[in-house]
């Protein structure tokens, strides 16, 4: 965790999540979400990509804690953090847009180009071995 202050024009804020950013109930839901397991995948069920990547997670074995977010109490406001967490507009709340985010030892590895880009560069496994994701 990091603890320091940070000021925006008059008002003084803490930095208290391991996000990097100033926290919300959407950001710290989704910190708390995220350290649930090792590996933490926020998708939507209709999704193909999101159906992609938990199958290449489950393919080497991972179990990943999956939070379908179009069947969440709050899926459209956790989806809305997530993609400012991306940097993408606020805009993209309604479509599947930058699903899935990947989320490795309570990290953001990011959406789908991320995780695909670290399986086929080899940085992939030694990520899930960090997190206790993998045994091998």
């Amino acid at each position: 965790m990091q603890y320091k202050t940070e000021t925006r024009g008059s008002f003084s804020y803490n930095k208290v999540n391991n996000l990097g950013v100033f926290p919300s109930d959407n950001l710290v839901r989704i910190e708390s979400m995220a350290a649930e397991n090792a590996v933490v995948i926020f998708s939507v069920s209709t999704c193909c990509m999101c159906h992609a990547v938990k199958g290449l997670f489950r393919g080497m074995g991972v179990s990943p804690a999956v939070h379908e977010l179009d069947l969440h109490p709050y899926g459209v406001d956790i989806h809305r953090a997530l993609m400012r967490l991306l940097g993408y507009s606020s805009g993209a709340s309604t479509s599947p847009g930058g699903l899935p985010v990947v989320f490795i030892g309570g990290k953001m590895v990011g959406s789908m180009e991320r995780v695909m880009a670290s399986h086929i560069n080899g940085s992939l496994v030694p990520l899930l071995k960090d997190a206790g994701a993998l045994w091998l």
